[in-house]
């Protein structure tokens, strides 16, 4: 027969388990103040990227915490912009090479001379044609009768059939004609800057002498050397264009 009073009073929690407070078990729980995971895991590692203000924000967090400039958030190095006048891998875009015709002292492509000028381009093309022209006359004087014009137009085309072989040759020998050493300039492939080959340096000379025995040959030569004066970068004439050449400075 059981002797318990209900009217009684009640054990602490109603005379039932209490689990709401559980006596900590040795190695088990987690410290005061720190939110366990219902899982039991572990909570995780205080890490660079949990603390205030490594986004970038200063809230809760102080300045110096923020991303410096030129890094992003995790730490990582940014390009940016890149500087004027490169791409982002670090090479000239086009119109910006420093080595391009224009800048001072520059060739046509790195390492060759700068473009030959004017003056000493037309100095060694007279000086070139004055000495095919003493030895066409030369060659041309005994059958031609000194009382009349007769032998002008054989001398002229002779004139131009030995210009045409005397700058084919000396061109593809080294670039240079004898007016050309004497001005201190050659005659260089666009591509490389080395001597002509044999078919540049034919078809330099054909495109020249050509169309001025076809057709009129003053007028030939100045529309062919006005091209050059208005071209850019490379100032090439038309012959200059069909050989795919240069005139540059030796000096």
């Amino acid at each position: 027969m059981s002797t318990h009073d209900p009217s009684g009073p009640q054990p602490e929690g109603g005379g039932k388990p209490s689990f709401d407070k559980q006596s900590p078990q040795p190695g088990g729980g987690t410290p005061e103040g720190t939110p366990s995971d219902p899982y039991g895991n572990p909570p995780p590692a205080d890490t660079p990227q949990d603390r205030p203000g490594a986004y970038g924000g200063t809230y809760g967090g102080t300045p110096q915490d923020a991303p410096g400039y030129g890094q992003a958030p995790y730490g990582q190095q940014t390009y940016g912009r890149p500087p004027y006048g490169q791409d982002p891998y670090g090479q000239n875009p086009p119109g910006h090479d420093p080595n391009a015709y224009g800048s001072p002292g520059a060739g046509p492509v790195p390492g060759m001379p700068p473009i030959g000028s004017w003056p000493n381009r037309i100095l060694a093309r007279i000086i070139d044609y004055l000495l095919v022209q003493v030895v066409g006359v030369l060659l041309v004087l005994p059958f031609a009768s000194l009382g009349d014009r007769s032998g002008e137009t054989g001398a002229f085309w002779l004139a131009c059939a030995l210009y045409l072989v005397y700058e084919g040759l000396m061109l593809g020998r080294d670039g240079q004609t004898l007016g050309k050493k004497a001005m201190k300039v050659r005659v260089a492939m666009l591509i490389d800057g080395n001597s002509p080959t044999q078919s540049a340096a034919w078809t330099r000379a054909a495109v020249y002498i050509l169309p001025a025995v076809l057709c009129c040959a003053v007028l030939w030569w100045i529309i062919d050397g006005l091209f050059g004066v208005f071209d850019k970068p490379y100032r090439q004439c038309i012959h200059d264009k069909a050989a795919k050449t240069v005139v540059v400075s030796t000096a």
